[in-house]
């Protein structure tokens, strides 16, 4: 091995796709470092990932747990992310704080394609990232064929770093151990203990030549003289290809792969001397993110709204050292804080690498800077949060609790920022917008559990319109006398369609003063009133009225009786107007691996939707989009079709196209519908 790797403090972040045993891993890393005297087990429930009542029901981590260890001197933050892909903001936000993120994948070849999102954002931000092949010990697969998978949705080289020794076993092969593919040792595991080394057997040598062999060369793609060495047949020293990984992986130029078995702490310890021999030190983050100018710099990725210890923000200290007390972006830190999995102890002061609790800084927010100078570094860019895929419309189920409920999502929107909540102003309800129904419903249980707020959901409503087909004249007269001061106001108006997307337009065509300039206001503003919902139930859009005539009385007439005849005047004549009902209509672009997109062509074609073309996804090898039209009533659900169509990687952005006409028995049922409600 090279020589002791830097001792500043190192943060790795654990990802990969659900039910992959990132947890478990977590907990093995923990264990074996001494830092958790006895484990957890996922199937009872006692990992210290999913600790809390959210993860517990579920049976999934719901949310980042940090926690720190010791090995070989040199200390640790493990980031448990989440692996259910519609949790994955958490992972997107911890690798970025992250010296490395260990991606944990099961050797299952039919798995390999759901860590394709996974290693293109890891690609993209030039994290590096190490392949951890867990649960080796129930697989009978081979290991050539799980690398074949695996590199079909990796850009770049995976290097395998070691092979596996199989024996036989009651139930067929069984992985006992493994042979390291740059000291040629040979170790068997034990159940919870260090491997022993034991001699290379016989028949795994022509195995690992070929795996060595192969090793070398990924590796001398990036190095003229190790090349040169395999072309004359020199053989390299061990000191100089472990150099070599450090270096490549430090770049992002290749994916270093390692097996084991986290439950059994098979592969643990030796996974544990790659990160602290081929991982780079803080300063390495610092300049991918732009923070290479800053003496001083902590990088926020995750708030907690904790019951009774407030708002805590978890953050990166990648240069400088913080304490207590200390001011930085002229916010004053409440509190320092060191994170132990489900909860935090005080610390006084923290150096670089370290990964902390901000407590009492209440305007922080995830991707936040803080400096010493108080200035926001010019090149540091956080990715935009993931998009909206999912919606749910909620109500407290105590009306008096509204005003708490927006408050409460504003804490959890502070938290996940793919998660977020808007009033609809057309259908007027409160929205709360997400990745999937699981990422929305686990919010609903935290309003419950953390907040006592009770949620009620349901699907929200289609921004369905209407407009009319045909051109109207129309009187109408308000007259009311109950002794005193009565009400007057008679007006003439003409009601006409416009083109689609022009609007609404009020035109002014009374002449010789038979309606006083001071009411005209009033009637554009009677008939405003009226288009907020129309005669199918729906806000009406493109149409013009003009108001050409009408009368008034120099006492009774008013403001509110020109208003209220303007309203008449139009509930007399739309229906009259042939109205019809419009859908809204989105443009969709959903993308998907070019082997599935057959599925996303009868996902559209099902949905009512009309494919305008089919593209390569750009800097996506072997990814195509689907662009198309689809009615928005087919997209409350798609996200979870989809997901089911394409082993969860699936996606598709969408943005309002136009209007369009709906005809037949299902605009039938959604007036039948509208005027149901309408009628409560």
């Amino acid at each position: 091995m090279p020589g002791r790797a830097p001792s500043a403090p190192r943060c790795a972040a654990i990802v990969g796709p659900y039910s992959s045993g990132k947890t478990s891993l977590l907990e093995s890393l923990l264990h074996v470092t001494g830092a958790l005297s006895k484990k957890g087990t996922a199937k009872e429930k006692t990992l210290l990932g999913d600790s809390s009542a959210e993860a517990r029901a579920r049976g999934l981590s719901v949310e980042t747990t940090a926690a720190q260890a010791e090995f070989l001197g040199e200390r640790w933050t493990f980031l448990d992310c989440p692996g259910a892909v519609e949790l994955s903001q958490d992972m997107r936000n911890a690798v970025l704080a992250s010296d490395v993120a260990i991606v944990v994948a099961e050797p299952q070849t039919e798995k390999a394609l759901t860590l394709a999102p996974i290693f293109k954002f890891l690609d993209d931000n030039k994290i590096p990232h190490i392949l951890f092949v867990n649960k080796m010990d129930t697989s009978g697969l081979r290991v050539r064929d799980v690398m074949e998978s695996l590199q079909a949705v990796s850009s770049r080289p995976l290097v395998l770093r070691q092979v596996p020794i199989r024996e036989e076993g009651k139930n067929g092969d069984v992985v006992a151990g493994y042979v390291d593919l740059v000291s040629e040792r040979a170790y068997r595991y034990h159940p919870g203990q260090p491997s022993d080394l034991v001699k290379l057997p016989d028949d795994m040598m022509p195995r690992e030549q070929e795996a060595r062999e192969q090793m070398l060369e990924h590796l001398a793609d990036f190095d003229d003289q190790l090349l040169e060495q395999l072309l004359s047949d020199a053989v390299p020293s061990k000191e100089s290809i472990y150099q070599q990984l450090s270096k490549d992986l430090a770049q992002d130029l290749i994916v270093p792969v390692l097996m084991g078995a986290a439950e059994q702490d098979y592969g643990v310890r030796r996974l544990l001397k790659a990160l602290r021999h081929d991982v780079p030190g803080p300063e390495a983050a610092r300049d991918r993110l732009g923070l290479d100018g800053e003496a001083t710099a902590v990088v926020v990725f995750k708030t907690y709204h904790q019951p009774h210890s407030g708002k805590i923000a978890l953050g990166r200290v990648l240069s400088g050292q913080i304490a207590d007390g200390q001011t930085l972006s002229d916010q004053r830190i409440g509190a320092l804080l060191k994170p132990k999995g489900n909860g935090f102890d005080k610390i006084a002061k923290a150096a670089a690498g370290e990964v902390v609790g901000l407590g009492r800084m209440d305007a922080l927010k995830t991707g936040d800077v803080l400096t010493a100078s108080g200035k926001a570094p010019s090149g540091f860019k956080w990715p935009e949060p993931l998009a909206a895929l999912y919606a749910l419309a909620v109500d407290a189920e105590n009306r008096n609790d509204e005003v708490k409920l927006t408050a409460a999502l504003a804490k959890l929107s502070e938290e996940d920022p793919s998660l977020s909540f808007a009033h609809n102003p057309d259908t007027h309800e409160l929205l709360l917008h997400g990745q999937g129904d699981i990422h929305l419903q686990i919010a609903l249980e935290r309003l419950k559990l953390r907040y006592n707020l009770p949620v009620k959901a349901r699907r929200p409503q289609v921004s369905y319109k209407e407009t009319i087909r045909a051109q109207v004249k129309q009187h109408a007269r308000f007259k009311r006398q109950s002794g005193g001061h009565g009400q007057f106001g008679d007006v003439h108006v003409e009601v006409w369609p416009q083109t689609r997307g022009q609007g609404f337009e009020f035109h002014d065509r009374v002449v010789g003063g038979s309606v006083p300039r001071q009411f005209i206001g009033s009637v554009e503003e009677g008939v405003r009133e009226y288009l907020s919902r129309g005669p199918l139930g729906f806000p009406v859009v493109d149409v013009a009225v003009a108001l050409y005539d009408g009368q008034y009385h120099s006492v009774d007439s008013s403001d509110a009786a020109f208003k209220t005849a303007a309203r008449m005047a139009m509930q007399e004549a739309m229906p009259k107007c042939h109205p019809i009902l419009l859908e809204p209509i989105f443009a969709v672009d959903i993308s998907a691996p070019a082997s599935l997109i057959s599925r996303v062509h009868s996902l559209v074609t099902g949905r009512r939707g009309q494919i305008l073309q089919i593209a390569s996804k750009p800097d996506w090898d072997g990814w195509e989009v689907v662009e198309c039209l689809m009615p928005q009533s087919e997209l409350q659900d798609l996200v979870i079709e989809l997901r089911s169509l394409t082993y969860g990687v699936g996606n598709f952005a969408y943005r309002f196209d136009h209007l369009q006409e709906l005809t037949g028995r299902l605009a039938d049922k959604v007036i039948e519908q509208r005027q149901a409600v309408g009628a409560r």
